[in-house]
């Protein structure tokens, strides 16, 4: 009984021992862990405070970039030709909207709304927030403002924003110059800085507009803003301005641009005018050309497909881009080549019998005037354009001599006009032909390229470029639309050689027999030009040229080319310009009087 009563009381002492243990050690566990929690702690708040409080920030506070004013664009005398004009867009925020298809549908009893500016929509509100302002449409009517004033208590979440819109005020006479922004895709979004654009939504697609984007951009600004768990922002923290981009003023001249867009009248065609000394663009037409405001906020696709199917090519840049057959505005630069060979002097004297051949070939190639014209010399052969002269000259110079003097003038090459898309043409050799076809040189391409036919392709602004320089004797700048260029001492040769061709470029506008003659009375000043038909339909009988009175008996998109080249005054040139006019027949009753009512317009200008 004894030893039962010892043996409960050694349990219960082993049972509070094996207790006590349990329980120092459950309390040691415990002083570990908080330990730990308190170095954890420590840590978090002494060692990771920076990071861990960064990180706060970043949930809490936001950056919001700021879009700059796009720089104005001017011309030579600082009127306006692009800027930014106050308007207003349709803009829903739809948490603020109950019955969002309701609203729409309401919406669009009152104001015109397209279904592509309804897709746009749709796309913004899928990858927006509820509290964010989506655009239904852009550019506001006045009238669609004052509709909607009076109907805006009857829908809640619907704003009239105000906003700047790029506008540009002539239109179609400056299109392919001036060029448009557009809405950011995909593509600029390739070569675009993304921390300058990222409030930005339009961007240069062509012309000035484009190739000048960095400059007319700007600077995008910033706002450090507060917003809470949704994204929403409470207050503004801290704002750094956008700066404006920069206001470029153009060499062009809008007085003049006009004048030659009035002297082309309803024709299709292209008109460069350049300063001579300094390359700077007084004049870039392309006709037809389009409204580019349309483009702003993306044209319409009836409006685009309208522009696509126009059988004249509104969209096309003629000046920069369009490729034409010289004709005989090519002569005088063969002249000159003939003349620093020794091949021919100003008296040469050529019989034209109205036709030529090669000896051993049965090709005939012809003269324009149906029984020649006798015999001329070099003045004669210019202010006549008689082909005759140039096919001989043509063969005893060879493509290869022809090819070179011809490169010294830029032909062949891009100008570098500061502008994207321009095309270089076609100045051909022996190893181009090769190249393209797989085939040798043959003698008749050498006689046609002669005069400006065959493989030989130009656009308007090298034309013009290449006449600056002849009228400076082998020296002008490359063309330029914004800062004046120092010239550059293209082509070298003696005065004699000059002058020789001179006179002859004189005698076509106001010899007894120049080709251009008839312009003569239209001009206040002495001007030297070259008149040329570019060949769009070959002749039955394999003449060269038709007589331009045929022309008229042809289908307008059969007709020739015309086309002119001048410089004036011819005592002291200043400016030099090329005209084309697609089919418009002949260079001397159609192109010349163009240039001859610009050239006088240019005088009046003082330019």
């Amino acid at each position: 009984m004894r030893s039962t009563s010892h043996q409960k009381v050694r349990d219960e002492w082993a049972e509070q021992r094996l207790t006590d243990r349990r329980f120092r050690v459950l309390v040691i566990l415990m002083m570990a862990v908080l330990l730990l929690l308190g170095l954890r702690f420590g840590t978090l708040q002494l060692g990771d405070h920076e990071q861990y409080a960064a990180r706060a920030d970043e949930n809490r506070i936001r950056l919001r970039a700021l879009p700059p004013n796009r720089g104005l664009i001017l011309d030579r005398r600082g009127r306006v030709l692009a800027d930014n004009r106050p308007a207003y867009r349709l803009v829903i925020v739809p948490e603020r909207t109950p019955g969002l298809e309701e609203t729409l549908g309401r919406l669009g009893e009152l104001v015109s709304i397209s279904a592509e500016e309804q897709a746009s929509f749709l796309r913004q509100q899928e990858r927006s927030r509820r509290f964010e302002a989506l655009t239904l449409k852009a550019n506001l009517s006045e009238d669609d403002v004052a509709l909607l004033a009076i109907e805006r208590h009857h829908l809640p979440g619907v704003e009239i924003e105000p906003y700047l819109m790029r506008h540009y005020p002539h239109g179609e006479a400056l299109a392919h110059v001036v060029g448009y922004v557009g809405r950011i895709d995909s593509r600029d979004l390739q070569r675009l800085d993304p921390d300058q654009y990222r409030a930005t939504t339009h961007v240069g697609k062509i012309g000035v507009e484009r190739h000048f984007e960095d400059r007319l951009h700007g600077k995008a600004g910033l706002e450090r803003v507060e917003t809470n768990a949704q994204g929403r922002v409470l207050r503004v923290l801290e704002r750094t301005d956008p700066v404006a981009g920069q206001d470029l003023q153009l060499t062009l001249d809008l007085d003049l641009q006009q004048a030659a867009i009035d002297a082309l009248g309803d024709q299709t065609g292209a008109i460069v005018v350049l300063k001579i000394a300094t390359g700077e663009v007084l004049t870039l037409v392309s006709h037809p050309g389009f409204d580019p405001n349309l483009f702003v906020h993306g044209i319409a696709q009836d409006d685009y497909d309208q522009l696509l199917m126009n059988p004249q090519r509104p969209l096309f840049n003629r000046f920069l881009s369009g490729g034409y057959e010289p004709g005989s505005t090519i002569k005088p630069f063969l002249a000159l080549a003939g003349l620093e060979h020794g091949l021919i002097t100003p008296e040469t004297r050529v019989f034209s019998s109205g036709s030529y051949q090669l000896p051993g070939h049965q090709r005939v190639y012809g003269d324009w005037r149906r029984g020649g014209h006798g015999w001329v010399t070099l003045e004669q052969s210019l202010a006549e354009s008689v082909n005759v002269y140039f096919y001989q000259l043509a063969v005893e110079l060879g493509i290869d001599r022809m090819s070179r003097e011809l490169a010294l003038f830029g032909f062949g090459r891009t100008t570098g006009l500061d502008l994207p898309g321009e095309g270089q043409g076609v100045l051909p050799t022996r190893s181009w032909k090769r190249a393209q076809f797989g085939q040798p040189w043959f003698p008749g391409e050498t006689v046609i390229t002669g005069i400006g036919q065959g493989f030989t392709v130009v656009t308007p602004l090298q034309l013009a470029h290449a006449t600056a320089a002849l009228a400076g004797r082998g020296m002008t700048a490359p063309p330029t639309l914004l800062e004046p260029r120092a010239p550059a001492q293209m082509v070298v040769h003696d005065d004699w050689i000059w002058e020789a061709v001179y006179a002859g470029m004189e005698a076509v506008v106001h010899g007894p027999t120049g080709s251009a003659r008839a312009v003569a009375s239209i001009l206040p000043v002495r001007m030297a030009g070259k008149t040329g038909t570019a060949q769009v339909f070959g002749r039955a009988d394999d003449l060269a040229e038709a007589d331009e009175r045929e022309q008229d008996e042809l289908p307008q998109h059969l007709r020739n080319h015309a086309l002119f080249i001048g410089f004036a005054p011819l005592d002291n040139p200043t400016i030099a310009i090329s005209v084309i006019v697609e089919h418009g027949g002949g260079g001397s009753s159609v192109a010349a009087p163009v240039a001859a009512r610009i050239v006088a317009r240019a005088t009046e200008l003082g330019l």
